[in-house]
């Protein structure tokens, strides 16, 4: 049998030399990367994300309207909810006890993962704790769309950390949140001469809080991405939770700590007495707040794992805009232009981002039928190759 001549297969061809291809190198990668299960579950945790924070963002407003006035009450309620979760943590550890390797990490190894949870841990107290301040001096509606500026932060973290690659919808995108951002500093500054200087100081103060919040907490985001990348070993459900749980516990811890250090505990027990809807009410009020809260962790934490911090983050700005419609039926804020304006530039930033998501996966799809073509190719080699050894 004569020689045939072989084809220009790059990197491939290259390693078909070395060994022969198994039946497994022949799974197209969109089947690889994709499998209809991640896909399940990015419906689930973009449920869980879009409801949790929606909810949360409308009882904070709630709580504060009705005689509610510790914001880091509040900053705790995001956090302490993560007791919940280790019910959880503990059946899928029993289920699969080798979910995890954490029993075989070195002790360097376990200095790093505590590091990691203290950071995240820490950085996630802050960025409660001026949300809620934010939350405190601003209408639900401004602070909402406020918030849409943290897919700016997240994507100039997602570069800087994450090795994301800025494109033209990526560039848009950005540009369209943050000029969403300046119409609302614009609208309340021509505003502020009739509503006083208090408002306008409520209105500083809130919005530079939110401004520093949002990029702190896109911060924690792509640093959640990285700590996956490189210091956890597993990239599932338990590690998802057990993550969740830990840099909790350590936000609880700090935000708790400043909250008797204040000495703003004082006043809960007659913020309790107080509060316009009644006791029951308040304490229903409070609960509701930390589950939503851990309903948006446990989402936010599983888009990282699934996609990215900046994908999570794009799913949680989504949901922005969704909140000033309905602070206007429940709590008869105004929707002047601007802020349908500005609402509309947010949706329209994150159509952006969701089209550089969908060119993604088309060029993920045909790079992966192009490479099942040159596999197959190299395995046709390979067996035409042993054939003539026998001949």
């Amino acid at each position: 049998m004569g020689e045939i001549e072989e084809p220009e297969l790059g990197w491939i061809a290259e390693e078909s030399q070395a060994e022969t291809p198994t039946a497994a190198a022949y799974i197209p990668d969109r089947d690889r990367s994709k499998p209809k299960t991640s896909w399940a579950l990015m419906l689930v945790y973009a449920s869980l994300i879009l409801a949790g924070q929606s909810s949360a963002t409308l009882l904070g407003r709630l709580y504060y309207n009705d005689g509610g006035n510790t914001a880091l009450l509040q900053a705790l309620l995001e956090n302490v909810g993560s007791p919940m979760l280790i019910p959880f943590a503990l059946i899928l550890l029993l289920k699969n006890p080798s979910g995890d390797d954490g029993a075989r990490l070195s002790s360097d190894n376990l200095m790093v993962r505590g590091g990691v949870y203290v950071f995240l841990g820490v950085s996630q107290a802050g960025s409660s704790v001026l949300y809620s301040i934010g939350l405190k001096n601003l209408p639900v509606s401004t602070f909402a769309l406020i918030n849409t500026s943290q897919l700016g932060f997240n994507a100039f973290f997602a570069v800087l950390l994450n090795a994301q690659k800025v494109t033209p919808p990526i560039l848009n995108s950005l540009f369209l949140v943050t000029i969403s951002s300046i119409l609302l500093v614009f609208h309340n500054s021509s505003r502020s001469n009739a509503d006083g200087d208090v408002k306008r100081k409520h209105f500083a103060t809130g919005f530079s809080c939110t401004l520093i919040a949002s990029a702190l907490s896109s911060l924690t985001m792509s640093m959640t991405q990285l700590a996956f990348n490189r210091v956890f070993k597993r990239q599932n459900f338990y590690t998802v939770l057990n993550l969740i749980v830990c840099q909790e516990l350590v936000a609880t811890s700090v935000v708790a700590i400043l909250l008797f250090v204040t000495g703003e505990w004082r006043d809960l027990s007659n913020e309790t007495e107080n509060f316009e809807l009644g006791k029951d009410v308040y304490v229903t009020v409070l609960a509701s707040i930390a589950v939503s809260w851990q309903m948006f962790s446990v989402g936010a934490v599983g888009l990282i794992v699934e996609v990215s911090s900046l994908f999570s983050n794009v799913i949680s700005t989504v949901g922005l805009p969704v909140v000033p419609i309905l602070a206007a039926v429940f709590f008869h804020e105004s929707l002047d232009a601007i802020k349908v304006i500005s609402m509309v530039l947010a949706v329209w930033g994150f159509g952006s981002y969701v089209y550089h998501h969908y060119l993604n996966e088309c060029k993920i799809e045909i790079a992966g039928e192009s490479r099942v073509v040159v596999e197959k190719s190299c395995m046709a080699k390979s067996f035409i190759s042993q054939g003539s050894q026998y001949n």
